[in-house]
């Protein structure tokens, strides 16, 4: 198994550079930034809505890499994500060992605040990643660095614009996070510009899935 994920990575890095240079797509968006851990600690009325530098529409991937450092079990890592022309968002929770329960909710313009998938025991992996993708005609899908949870959840037109973040469930609770951050990446395009210059980053989710499958095989056994 060890050589496998060798020749994976090694394959990945190989043919990346070639698509890069070959298959550009000026469409393609891309944008990081790291959360500190005292952002969480709030309440969802006191979040502050952040602007994005740019929007991302059409077809967009959010890769999430929760860092933090919980302060007490209660505590949670949420991350909303706001539609530029709606009052639609979606909303992707994350709670502190030991039981590490995780969420999926979306609010909508038809159905309103809804929670659409929800785990209250090891819904989440902090060794892995967290993808939420989405194309227009294909919907939401959402990887909670194990397995697919939500699959082409219809969310209509949805172009992010901000975002914000909390982690408290009442203002008497105590800090969610003590330290370490949480690092968001964008990415986003228009697949008929070019669909090919999207290829290597397929190849980095698959490498990620599966780099998370292989750790938690090794921990589980």
């Amino acid at each position: 198994m060890k050589y496998l994920l060798v020749l994976l990575f090694t394959f990945g890095f190989l043919i990346t550079p070639a698509f890069a240079q070959e298959a550009k797509n000026p469409s393609i968006i891309i944008y990081t930034i790291e959360i500190p851990f005292n952002e969480f600690n709030k309440i969802s009325r006191d979040a502050i809505v952040v602007d994005l530098e740019n929007d991302h529409a059409i077809s967009w991937q959010i890769t999430i890499d929760n860092n933090l450092v919980y302060a007490n079990p209660d505590g949670n890592g949420v991350f909303k994500f706001y539609d530029k022309n709606s009052d639609k968002f979606v909303e992707i929770g994350m709670g502190a060992p030991p039981h590490e329960k995780f969420w999926v909710a979306a609010n909508t313009e038809r159905e309103g605040y809804v929670v659409v998938q929800s785990d209250l025991e090891r819904g989440w992996y902090p060794a892995t990643k967290i993808i939420i993708s989405y194309t227009e005609r294909g919907g939401l899908t959402v990887n909670n660095g194990a397995r697919i949870t939500v699959s082409n959840l219809n969310i209509g037109s949805f172009e992010i614009d901000s975002y914000s973040v909390f982690g408290m469930e009442g203002s008497s609770d105590p800090p969610a996070a003590k330290s370490g951050s949480m690092i968001v990446e964008f990415l986003s395009g228009d697949p008929a510009e070019n669909v090919f210059a999207f290829f290597p980053f397929y190849i980095a989710a698959a490498l990620g899935i599966l780099v998370g499958a292989l750790i938690l095989t090794k921990k589980r056994s």
